[in-house]
């Protein structure tokens, strides 16, 4: 990657259709965020899901999306996410603290 190129990625047939299955369950750039992968790319499949290249999604009797419950990776995810953000504003206030306190000492 050093030279800008981007590696290759292959994901296998099961994975594309789970992707689909989330996107549209949580929106399609939610869904990329979560999967690691580009938003372009899962629209590509999800364009492509209805010609022969993906077998179609099977569509449930409800009208509502569907809802994926929160896994312990999530929950775990959102609370790494929420101490790295206490994380950060200590250091902000620590930062700001050293700067007044070497402005007053002089």
């Amino acid at each position: 990657m050093r030279d800008g190129n981007v590696p290759k990625r292959q994901y296998t047939d099961e994975f594309k259709i789970e992707a689909i299955r989330l996107s549209d369950s949580v929106g399609g750039h939610e869904a990329a965020r979560r999967l690691g992968i580009p938003s372009a790319t899962l629209s590509n499949w999800s364009r492509k899901r209805r010609p022969v290249d993906l077998p179609p999604v099977p569509e449930t009797s409800s009208a509502q999306p569907l809802r994926r419950p929160v896994t312990e990776l999530e929950a775990e995810n959102s609370r790494l996410r929420k101490e790295l953000a206490d994380a950060k504003l200590d250091v902000e206030v620590l930062r700001k603290a050293t700067a007044y306190f070497a402005k007053v000492s002089r």
